[in-house]
């Protein structure tokens, strides 16, 4: 079946497992390599404890860059999915074009930041020297070499957006692959290779990411026939930019909030080192557990977006039903493997001083993820059916109106030895709950509003 047809005619359940799947796998298989980064800089022979922290101190900005570029590749994705379902060959091709025109923007600004504001940034979250240099080594060469991961978001997108999932996934897979080849190698130093410690891993990381990239943009030239491709439509319009971030401003937004709650959160834990660390070890292996419900959000937009401009009023009933069933289904899976196997995480990233708050905080916040699983596929379903609004509301409630607060409440209680850590965790399942509770009443205005309205 051609791609544009299979997105108009497969059934839904059918076409939600078939790009839900790579795009699952796709997002893992990043969540992974995040995950196999630390685990081999926590196995250094030198300097493995500060250089944990460095990484944990750098991943917001490393996250920042990534929720501009996805986000702006969200809204061109349901904006383009949505142009295509009404035929507009012309503006889809416009779309896509000033989605890389955003690109170049965007990269500009992560180059200046890389060259003027890292060193500051990382001294506003720790006084240790040999923290500070090695942060601010990592995040120089991720900033300045960022274009490879901006462009693999956007490309991304693009492919997904024609339902093309399988080849972003095949780029993802490749990346990552070199990214762990070349971690050891240039981490430890083996063969020609001198070692380089953390600028190492920093190396490996956007050496994956360029690779990413370039093999993404050879599988759109080729292969995205549904609009013209010419740097014509790279010319700046200012509808259609308002048009894709009217969509993907929210989830710019919403992948922010995620950099402000990690900075905050350890600016909370900064009386702490060990527990600070230990909230940036988890955190990546939370990634691991949402980055699946991010993967298959990435197939909900752009199903019920096509099928909202289609007018189909069962196929956006269905993407909806198909993607909270199967989102929570992942996550079940995810608050297992978590709640099962936290010594052997501790033990793969060499957690040290760091090992028991790590332990407990998984024990805990692993309890959150199946709310903030569904959290996640509402915002897909918000943003397909121009919710943007609603999308925001629930990032602010999970990252900073409800969570902030909260954490820095019960730290007060934990600085004063009245009670241990583990009281700052239980932030986390207690802000997804509401936030999902206040997810459903949305959910229940959109239905009632958009979609309840279609022939």
């Amino acid at each position: 079946m051609a791609e544009g047809n299979k997105m108009r005619e497969m059934s839904v359940n059918k076409l939600m497992v078939q790009m839900g799947i790579p795009m699952i796998l796709s997002m893992a298989l990043q969540a992974v390599y995040n995950i196999v980064d630390s685990a081999f800089v926590g196995n250094m022979r030198r300097g493995s404890e500060a250089a944990l922290n460095a990484l944990t101190l750098v991943f917001p900005v490393q996250m920042l860059m990534v929720a501009v570029g996805i986000g702006t590749g969200v809204g061109t994705n349901a904006l383009l999915a949505r142009t295509l379902g009404q035929g507009n060959e012309k503006k889809a091709a416009k779309v896509a074009g000033n989605s890389l025109f955003l690109g170049i923007i965007i990269y500009a600004i992560c180059l200046l930041f890389g060259i003027f504001g890292v060193k500051a940034y990382i001294s506003s979250q720790t006084v240790d020297p040999e923290v500070v240099s090695m942060g601010t080594s990592y995040l120089r060469i991720c900033c300045i070499i960022s274009f490879g991961i901006i462009s693999f978001s956007l490309f991304e997108k693009l492919l997904q957006a024609t339902g093309r999932s399988l080849y972003s996934t095949i780029g993802q897979v490749v990346g990552a692959v070199i990214n762990i080849i070349l971690d050891p190698i240039m981490i430890y130093g083996i063969g020609p290779i001198p070692e380089m410690g953390v600028e190492g891993a920093a190396y490996a990381t956007v050496i994956g990411q360029v690779v990413s990239a370039v093999l993404l943009f050879v599988f759109h030239i080729k292969m995205n026939k549904e609009f013209e491709h010419n740097v014509k439509y790279m010319k700046p319009d200012g509808g259609i930019i308002r048009e894709i971030y009217a969509i993907g401003l929210p989830a710019i937004i919403a992948q922010a909030l995620m950099s402000i709650m990690v900075y905050a959160m350890n600016l909370i834990l900064k009386f702490s080192p060990s527990a600070q660390t230990a909230y940036g070890l988890f955190y990546k292996v939370q990634q691991f557990v949402l980055f699946l419900a991010f993967g298959l959000r990435d197939a909900i937009t752009p199903i019920i977006a096509f099928a909202y401009g289609m007018h189909s009023k069962k196929r956006v009933q269905d993407g909806i039903m198909y993607g909270l069933i199967y989102t929570i289904v992942l996550m079940i899976v995810g608050v297992a493997i978590t709640e099962i196997f936290p010594g052997a995480f501790a033990t793969l990233f060499n957690a040290g001083q760091s090992r028991e708050y790590f332990i407990g905080a998984m024990r805990i916040i692993s309890v959150s993820f199946i709310f903030a699983g569904i959290n996640v596929a509402y915002q897909g379903i918000y943003q397909a059916l121009d919710g943007g609004i609603e999308s925001l509301v629930i990032s602010l409630l999970r990252q900073l109106i409800v969570i902030l607060p909260l954490a820095g409440i019960f730290s007060t209680f934990v600085r004063n030895g009245q009670m241990g850590i583990s009281l700052i965790w239980w932030a986390f399942p207690i802000t997804e709950l509401i936030a999902c509770l206040v997810g459903y009443v949305f959910l229940k205005k959109i239905r009632k509003n958009k979609v309840e309205r279609l022939s």
